[in-house]
């Protein structure tokens, strides 16, 4: 298996997202999302983790079985929130007996369940301090170009990132929309002594009904995107909203590239077509028809 960081040292990058299927309907499109991207011969996959224990073993079977049966290299997500510390250590035990070498280190939301506990570990720099004990991974930590939406600041928000990401190989962005987002985060945290990679995350946003559901993500569509998408459904209708929102992230990425970004990070949602048209358009891979 491939670690991550030693993928950066080598140059660009470009990876891609999934979360495990919680049904079969989803486990078929995840499926026939696996067999039109791995063609693209991405750098990595990574494979979320959406908390408690079934989530856990979806994730688990997941990242296990396409080591396993594919030519990915993926990297697992696992959270702090509702596990204590010897479970977490447990599951980062399993992993590396598993041959898993790549991790994402994240915090969690904190848990629905009013009654659930909160964990032992409460920040995910605790997580990445775990996995640096057992040993034999490559780390990843989240970062907020907006700001993490539960720090009194941006200043804060950055000493944080920086504190983890000094422990840490590389981090990964949540979504943004504008090149400037991604720049001003990577000049704080070299101000503060830090040049680990920074990976942009890149979401299309290819319906006018996903507009107001990114702010609930943490990344607002800036209006003159907006205005875009609605000139587009205006003229097109759903399909040139689809459209335009690919371009636009085409048009994104062509921008970070430019300035020499460490590679791309592509959220799929589970899907492909968004993301083989923009391979396509920036000439990273041959994209197939159908989706």
């Amino acid at each position: 298996m491939t670690r991550i960081a030693d993928l950066l040292a080598g140059g660009p990058t470009y990876s891609f997202e999934f979360f495990p299927p919680k049904t079969d309907a989803e486990q078929a499109t995840l499926v026939r999302t696996l067999r039109d991207l791995e063609p693209l011969a991405p750098s990595f996959v990574s494979v979320t983790y959406r908390g408690g224990a079934e989530s856990r073993q979806r994730t688990f079977d997941l990242v296990t079985g396409m080591l396993r049966t594919t030519a990915l290299t993926p990297m697992a997500h696992l959270i702090c929130v509702a596990h204590t510390r010897l479970e977490l250590a447990d599951i980062l035990v399993s992993y590396r007996k598993a041959g898993v070498e790549n991790l994402m280190a994240l915090g969690g939301d904190p848990p629905a369940d009013p009654g659930a506990a909160p964990g032992e570990l409460v920040h995910a720099i605790e997580l990445v301090e775990l996995a640096r004990a057992i040993g034999g991974f490559s780390i990843g930590v989240a970062a907020q170009p907006a700001g993490h939406p539960a720090s009194p600041d941006l200043a804060s928000d950055r000493d944080r990132l920086a504190e983890k990401l000094r422990l840490a190989d590389f981090a990964i962005t949540q979504f943004f929309f504008e090149a400037a987002e991604y720049v001003g985060l990577v000049d704080d945290l070299r101000a503060r002594g830090v040049d680990k990679p920074v990976l942009p995350g890149i979401m299309p946003v290819t319906s006018l009904a996903s507009v107001p559901r990114m702010a609930g993500m943490g990344a607002a569509v800036p209006e003159w995107m907006v205005e875009r998408l609605e000139a587009a459904d205006r003229s097109g209708g759903p399909e040139g909203v689809r459209h335009e929102g690919v371009a636009v992230a085409t048009e994104l990425c062509e921008k970070l590239l430019a300035s020499g970004v460490p590679g791309l990070h592509f959220y799929t949602l589970n899907r492909s077509k968004a993301t083989r048209e923009i391979y396509e358009a920036l000439g990273l891979g041959r994209a197939r028809p159908g989706d």
